[in-house]
């Protein structure tokens, strides 16, 4: 009894305590909490870079004007070609100066060293890639004009830095990740360009992707999912059963490139346009974040006036027009990377055979600083067709192995030709400097004062002795292997076409009768066709014409399928009171894909479920991110059903009717779930938003800090005006982040908007300040003459 009433006493005594430890624990959570608000707000306050006034430039050799306009742009005003450099990657560090540095560490592999193991296999992937060896065997391409812009870049890069430091005003996301920048160089610059190759591909992954169908899948299951049938396609599936290779899990860890990566360009000749002058719109489809990818600048000396955008860390501009010219560009999407099925020696895991031979492979001892661990030992190695990547994750020597062969690896002098587009001032000059630019292959379209559009899909695209780029091929029997390149005077040209104008959207761009092959991977081919259907309607356009077409809706895809679906679901006896109220949206849907509606919620999910019903316990989940153009087989495999032929895919399923009605009844189970019963609630936009996320934002609650409030978006993958989503949340992840309108009559002045804002600093006015513009269709004007851009400027002078 004395026992048990000890025991009451002190659980009454713990008791009556509690509320004093709650007390003292708050208080002490509430210490913490003022302790880290106020250290994270004296980081946020400290000073913003200097935009007005006057800063000292050792390297200078005469003053630079640096007059920022209302958006945030700089116009740099230089007396020679050095310190308009100098002062470019001064003003672009001030502004992007974190976002430069984790671009170079992305790229080089350098990410495991201020973030921590987490990043390890990302960096082994990268090492692997070899993008940063390809950046310095680059550089002895270059002329010595380009040598001293690069270096001209980085001192400016680099006088900030020291600067900040000096000061202790770095960004704050230093500060937060406990960390201070290295010096920049002229190999990081080249770097980044090099990343931009990586980000708009190659089609390695598909590749992979049909080497894994043919190990697990028939035949037939197998080239249903091809992009196209291979000749001899029973033979080509039995040789890559042949060499085993297990990739289950092998690229988890892999860096896939966004699949909608892509862009819209297009011209029109001065028939068809109301001041009788060319009109020229670009908006590249890259991913979406804070800051921008694009930073909008304005360059002027007496060699050059030049507007557009270059991603933070590269000089020049890549996009956008001088006082002669302006240029846009899509992604031409060629295969120009080959896998090659490497086969290992038994007891030297660094000999592989070749024709009969073994040849030693290239090892490259690769050292990876870790956050708070030990530094790591990675090797690369690399075969005479390129870095084993099969590898990077795994640890086992098996017999067979996959290299990388990729025009990205070979040197070439990109940033030569955006240096000379700069500077070119017709047809002839411009595409002359497209002779320095190799990677990635770009459909370029072109317009000058005197009237002049052209076109041009431009760089190195493969021609092989054997194969097509469809499948992984044999590396040892030399009979795969490259002879060349398309020769550059036979690569797609068109200048001054009869109907007056060229567009491209990442579209086939070739016909049959081309006698080189350049990929069987193409985008789907709705925002092509759109705006074919409105450039070619026999208006004549005007720069607002232009704007409301790059911020069309109008969903082809949904006017293609959507019959097949209504038709197929209607008369089903299994619908239920939901599914007929998602139905009957449909039908009342005129396809344009507006956040407030819910029609558009309905159909993009619903093609999202058929998509996953199809595929899923069936493929290999870690092998889903290398199904190359799933959009594409998805929408192909449905119009087969429509033709009534037969599909392995599909009968699986229990055949297209059972298929459409057990996707439209998950489809509207999970809006419901999302967004009520009713179907008048439902709309696109609540789903369909962006947040443009920081890359601190994942740790929360930083994501308080960075990321803006989430804006409903319309648009969709399909639609001109690009938009595409993570599939599990709806965060608008990739799209247009630069959208621009050059009118050849008046190029004193251009129409642009980068979203979310020049700035990467979170106090700037100018960091979230374009979201509305951005997903409302709204520009701002970029000026060129002084007299103009000055006038509501903050201007800052740069001394010697």
């Amino acid at each position: 009894m004395a026992i048990q009433t000890g025991v009451g006493d002190q659980a009454i005594r713990t008791k009556k305590k509690w509320p004093k430890i709650v007390g003292i624990t708050a208080a002490v959570l509430f210490i913490v909490l003022i302790g880290a608000g106020s250290w994270l707000y004296m980081q946020v306050v400290k000073p913003l870079p200097t935009i007005e006034g006057e800063v000292t430039l050792e390297a200078l050799d005469m003053p630079v004007s640096v007059w920022r306009d209302e958006m945030g742009v700089p116009h740099i005003e230089a007396e020679n070609e050095k310190d308009l450099y100098i002062a470019q990657g001064y003003v672009t560090a001030q502004d992007r100066l974190f976002q430069m540095d984790l671009s170079r560490r992305q790229a080089s592999g350098m990410l495991s060293e201020v973030i921590g193991e987490a990043a390890l296999d990302t960096d082994k992937f990268f090492r692997s890639f070899g993008l940063r060896r390809a950046a310095e065997a680059s550089a002895e391409l270059y002329s010595y004009e380009a040598k001293e812009v690069l270096s001209a870049y980085s001192i400016g890069v680099n006088a900030f830095i020291r600067e900040a430091k000096e000061k202790g005003t770095l960004p704050i996301e230093f500060r937060i990740l406990g960390y201070e920048p290295e010096e920049w160089s002229e190999t990081d610059s080249l770097t980044i360009g090099k990343y931009m190759a990586f980000d708009l591909g190659g089609h390695w992954e598909g590749q992979a992707f049909r080497y894994y169908l043919a190990q697990n899948f028939s035949e037939d299951e197998a080239l249903e999912l091809f992009p196209s049938y291979p000749d001899n396609g029973a033979l080509v599936i039995e040789e890559l059963k042949a060499h085993k290779l297990d990739l289950t899990d092998r690229f988890l860890a892999a860096v896939i490139p966004d699949p909608f990566n892509g862009s819209n360009n297009w011209v029109l000749s001065g028939d068809k346009t109301e001041t009788g002058m060319p009109l020229l719109a670009d908006d590249p489809h890259l991913g979406l974040a804070t800051p921008a990818i694009w930073y909008e600048t304005h360059l002027q000396s007496p060699e050059q006036n030049v507007t557009g955008v270059i991603f933070a860390g590269v000089p020049g501009i890549i996009l956008g027009h001088n006082e002669n010219i302006a240029w846009g560009v899509t992604n031409v999407g060629p295969d120009v990377q080959d896998l090659y099925i490497e086969r290992r020696h038994a007891e030297d895991a660094y000999l592989f055979e070749y024709m009969g031979e073994w040849e030693e492979a290239t090892v490259y001892d690769e050292l990876i600083k870790v956050k708070d661990e030990e530094d790591v030992h990675y090797e690369v190695v690399e075969t005479r067709h390129g870095p084993i990547i099969s590898e990077f994750a795994h640890d086992d020597d098996d017999e067979y192995a996959l290299a990388l062969r990729w025009t990205a690896h070979l040197p070439s002098p990109e940033l030569e030709a955006v240096l000379k587009f700069n500077k070119a001032t017709d047809w002839d000059s411009f595409s002359e400097a497209l002779e320095s630019f190799h990677t990635p292959a770009q459909n370029f379209v072109f317009a000058d004062v005197n009237g002049t559009i052209a076109y041009r899909a431009n760089g190195l695209i493969p021609i092989r002795s054997k194969g097509d780029s469809l499948i992984p091929v044999p590396g040892w029997t030399g009979e795969y292997e490259w002879e060349g390149f398309i020769p550059w005077e036979e690569l797609p040209t068109v200048v001054n076409p009869e109907h007056g104008f060229i567009a491209t959207a990442n579209n086939k761009i070739v016909n049959d009768e081309y006698p080189y092959h350049i990929t069987h991977t193409w985008a789907q081919p709705f925002r092509q066709q759109r705006i074919y259907d409105v450039l070619g309607s026999g208006d004549t356009f005007t720069t607002e014409d232009m704007k409301q077409l790059q911020n069309d809706i109008h969903n082809l895809q949904a006017e293609e399928m959507l019959p097949i679906l209504l038709n197929s679901v209607e008369e089903s006896a299994e619908l239920r009171d939901e599914d007929q109220q998602a139905l009957k949206l449909l039908r009342e849907w005129d396809f344009k894909d507006h956040k407030d509606l819910g029609a558009p919620l309905i159909f993009h999910l619903w093609m999202q479920q058929i998509s996953d019903e199809l595929f899923k316990d069936r493929i290999d989940e870690s092998m889903m991110e290398l199904f190359d153009n799933r959009a594409g087989a998805v929408d192909e495999l449905i119009r087969r059903a429509d033709r009534g032929e037969k599909s392995e895919w599909i009968e699986a399923q229990g055949g297209i009717d059972q298929l459409l009605l057990t996707s439209l009844q998950a489809t509207t189970d999970r809006i419901v779930e999302l967004q009520g019963r009713d179907a008048n609630d439902w709309n696109w936009g609540e789903f369909h938003s962006v947040a443009f996320a920081h890359p601190l934002s994942s740790v929360a609650p930083l994501h308080l800090l960075f990321n803006s409030e989430p804006t409903p978006m319309s648009g969709s993958r399909v639609t001109v005006m690009a938009a595409s989503w993570n599939a599990e949340t709806g965060n608008v992840t990739n799209g247009a982040g630069w959208r621009g309108v050059m009118d050849l009559s008046d190029l004193s002045r251009s129409e642009h908007v980068v979203g979310p804002g020049q700035s990467g600093h979170v106090r700037s006015p100018w960091y979230h300040n374009q979201i509305k513009d951005w997903t409302q269709a709204g520009y701002h004007k970029t000026l060129l003459n002084p007299e103009e851009y000055q006038t509501e400027s903050k201007h800052l002078t740069l001394t010697p």
